[in-house]
């Protein structure tokens, strides 16, 4: 099955997808121009298969869905929403450049990562489970831990002689105990952490009702309920699982780095001053701020 997609201009889907290059092949990754990766559109396991058609001002997606028999029109609207969902496809990227056209580092940077989208997941689950990894770790540590839960957790898909993973659902994790979880690198709090996500998930957790929510301060509140999640967390689910960006994880070391290296001279900087450049970034600043780890971790 081959479809056709036509994000929003600008869009480079080799700025965009060059994060996942170092991915598992057998789950998601980017290479040589194509990215992969197995998703689940209305409880059907799919290999979805991406690459450019068209330019990054006239941008065109060829999308590949395997295996392509039996799927109902709705299988591929919903292939097609995730799709766009995971590569930002529908994020005004002309809207940001406005906003932060006065800013001369920032309007540097759009230059520099003309078409970059940043890229987030399929459900408000797999980005809180995650960001849980990620919390005081490095991020090639964090990495690590997910394909190792993606590979011991996920469900299978077999196309020919090749097999792929899908991101584990909740069911599945909730009733793997917490030894289980540890067993493949999580620490004890972590692996707790996990699996009471999960467990409230099957209780009736209703996750992706908080996209609804207007109030980014509410859908923080509600996530600041769940153990193991806390501002940090909270704020990364918002940008990478829900498309705020109107937010900014100010507390994130590696953030206020970035922010120091190209508006501080280097110096050391608290929350509060990374929170004060923001500003300069209006209702952009989670995506300013992808800008400028993305720019930081390149030597831009």
């Amino acid at each position: 099955m081959n479809l056709t997609i036509q994000p929003l201009s600008p869009f480079s889907l080799d700025l965009s997808a060059r994060r996942f290059m170092d991915g598992d092949p057998q789950i998601r990754r980017y290479e040589n121009g194509v990215f992969w990766q197995v998703i689940r559109a209305n409880d059907k396991l799919l290999l979805a298969t991406v690459h450019a058609l068209g330019t990054v001002d006239e941008p065109r997606l060829s999308l590949k869905l395997e295996p392509g028999s039996g799927l109902s029109g709705d299988d591929i609207k919903k292939a097609k929403e995730i799709i766009c969902s995971i590569l930002n496809l529908d994020i005004d990227l002309k809207r940001f450049y406005s906003a932060v056209k006065d800013d001369e580092v920032m309007f540097m940077l759009t230059q520099q990562l003309y078409g970059l989208q940043s890229p987030a997941t399929a459900t408000v689950f797999e980005v809180l489970v995650d960001t849980i990894t990620e919390q005081q770790i490095s991020l090639k540590a964090a990495f690590a831990l997910q394909r190792k839960l993606t590979r011991a957790f996920g469900d299978i898909l077999k196309i020919d002689d090749k097999v792929y993973y899908a991101y584990p659902l909740p069911e599945r994790l909730a009733v793997a105990t917490v030894n289980q979880l540890m067993a493949y690198g999580l620490s004890t709090r972590k692996a707790e952490y996990i699996h009471d996500l999960s467990e409230r998930i099957v209780e009736g957790l209703d996750l992706e009702r908080l996209k609804s929510y207007e109030a980014d301060d509410k859908i923080i509140e509600e996530l600041k309920k769940i153990r193991g999640i806390g501002i940090w967390t909270a704020t990364y689910a918002l940008i990478r699982g829900m498309h705020r960006m109107d937010v900014m994880p100010a507390d994130d070391l590696g953030l206020r780095m970035a922010i120091s290296h190209y508006y501080c001279q280097d110096l050391k900087i608290s929350s509060a001053k990374a929170r004060e450049i923001g500003k300069l970034w209006r209702d952009w600043k989670g995506l300013a701020c992808y800008y400028l780890l993305v720019a930081y971790r390149q030597g831009i």
